[in-house]
């Protein structure tokens, strides 16, 4: 048996200011930083050590990933990181407030656009989109090391979480809809030979 730890990024500077993130490279907020770290003393709490690290290339997951490994006390753990667990691209809506958004498309667009599983935002990705390289990269490495070691941790995003946790309870396209990771909460699995064999979140 080992544990694969899943941690959405702290809350960012856009998320505080309701705006659509995807690929640029903004940084967590004060309470995105508070929110990892308080993430991590409840790991710390549980005597867990990270064996390997993984998160995207963008610097709230990295930093979220240091934030944890700090608190459990690994410093000098390196966190691989990888394109492929990147946010998703929100193409033409990047940058924009989503209120606002909203109401010059109505709120019934975009919520079809952040929340449906296959249809992507003007020039963006979908979640399907985001599943189809996030995935192959999630069972190609990171499942094997739930298998080679004790604790995985990946620190990455929303919607780069919500594929990979699709995967692992194999929600439906329809269920997944409906499915919000928060910012900060280590949802921890236990795996046995590469499959989830139980689920906790880990909200203090």
């Amino acid at each position: 048996m080992s544990k694969l730890i899943l941690v959405r990024h702290g809350q960012s500077q856009w998320n505080a200011e309701n705006r659509f993130t995807g690929w640029v490279d903004v940084p967590l907020s004060e309470k995105g930083r508070t929110e990892a770290r308080e993430g991590g003393e409840r790991l710390a709490a549980e005597g867990i050590r990270v064996d390997r690290a993984y998160t995207s290339t963008l610097q709230r997951a990295i930093d979220t990933g240091r934030i944890v490994l700090d608190a459990l006390g690994q410093t000098d753990l390196e966190q691989i990181q990888a394109w492929e667990l990147n946010e998703r691209f929100y193409g033409a809506l990047t940058g924009r407030n989503k209120a606002q958004t909203a109401e010059e498309f109505g709120d019934e667009q975009v919520h079809v656009w952040r929340r449906s599983y296959d249809v992507p935002p003007p020039g963006g990705e979908s979640l399907k989109d985001t599943t189809a390289r996030t995935l192959p990269y999630f069972r190609a490495e990171v499942v094997p090391a739930t298998r080679e070691v004790d604790v995985v941790l990946v620190a990455a995003h929303g919607n780069s979480l919500r594929a990979i946790v699709k995967d692992l309870d194999d929600i439906s396209d329809e269920e997944i809809t409906q499915l919000e990771i928060p910012t900060g909460v280590p949802i921890v699995y236990e795996m046995a030979d590469g499959k989830p064999v139980d689920k906790r979140i880990v909200d203090g």
